[in-house]
């Protein structure tokens, strides 16, 4: 697998921020990514040194549309831990 096609996008939520501050990035992968293959795919597109990688699959939510019942796609969450000092340059702005 590409590390292009592990990253699907950043998430940007306010928890999502305020893990930034403590150095923890949060981002939507592939479902069949394993930690190993996300812990590098962060540290070949953005240089940084990375820490831990903790991931979690989030089951899609019960939903109507049009007045019939349906369900929103479950996908696979990763929070990735820097080191200390690390940071990735495009959540910053800079």
């Amino acid at each position: 697998m590409n590390y292009v096609d592990v990253l699907i996008e950043p998430i940007l939520s306010e928890k999502a921020t305020v893990l930034r501050e403590s150095g923890k990035y949060t981002f939507k992968v592939a479902p069949n990514a394993s930690k190993t293959q996300i812990k590098e795919a962060v540290h070949n597109l953005f240089n940084v040194k990375v820490v831990d990688c903790t991931t979690v699959n989030v089951s899609g939510k019960e939903k109507r549309v049009r007045g019939r019942p349906g369900r929103t796609a479950s996908w696979k969450k990763a929070v990735i831990s820097l080191a200390p000092g690390e940071t990735i340059k495009v959540f910053e702005g800079l």
